[in-house]
């Protein structure tokens, strides 16, 4: 059964979210809140994480997993970002969008894209997310909590950790937030390429 992890969506219990870290870092999948909608996290390098992922959501090798990270200092060390690009992200970020970048060599390589060696990363405006890598201090491997031949993700906690709960380790639930995945942007090439429009505004991008 998922541990099922109550949350404060504005102030957010530190001893709460310290139990979540614990978990993660103990190897857990969980299923936590963003800016755009649920996601499916676990701790970078843990492959089984990945995995079950792939496995929950029926995922080919060609899915781009996104590393969502704390800050732009913590989203440099995975990526390589020239200095215009740099300036498009920065103006954009924190919110609800996920950029595709080539990888540095700090990425593992089951989290590449074989054909790109590219990876998808973002900064969620969102106060628990942050609370939760604040204390983790490094990126969660994450992926929409979107289910196969389901058009929209799940909003509810309560529901997710009923549906999910013998496939996940734990569910945060901080409220509903939203149900419109992030939009994805793909810097791999230099220009902006709009690969999904989602939550995040794309006319900046066009």
């Amino acid at each position: 059964m998922a541990k099922y992890f109550d949350v404060h969506p504005d102030n957010p219990q530190p001893r709460t979210i310290s139990q979540v870290a614990d978990s993660v870092r103990s190897g857990a999948l969980i299923a936590y809140p963003t800016d755009s909608c649920y996601a499916l996290g676990c701790q970078l390098g843990n492959r089984e994480g990945m995995e079950r992922i792939r496995t929950i959501r029926q995922l080919n090798d060609r899915h781009h997993f996104t590393l969502v990270c704390q800050n732009f200092a913590q989203l440099g060390q995975f990526v390589h970002i020239d200095n215009d690009v740099f300036r498009a992200i920065k103006a954009s970020t924190p919110g609800s969008y996920t950029f595709i970048l080539p990888a540095t060599k700090e990425v593992p390589r089951q989290l590449l894209n074989a054909k790109k060696k590219t990876v998808g990363v973002r900064i969620p405006d969102h106060v628990v997310t942050q609370a939760l890598l604040a204390e983790l201090g490094e990126p969660l491997l994450s992926s929409t909590l979107l289910l196969p031949d389901e058009e929209e993700p799940m909003t509810q906690g309560w529901e997710i950790k009923d549906r999910l709960d013998h496939v996940v380790d734990a569910v945060v639930d901080s409220g509903d937030c939203g149900t419109e995945p992030t939009t994805v942007i793909d810097f791999s090439s230099g220009e902006a390429e709009i690969v999904r429009k989602g939550a995040g505004d794309v006319s900046r991008f066009e």
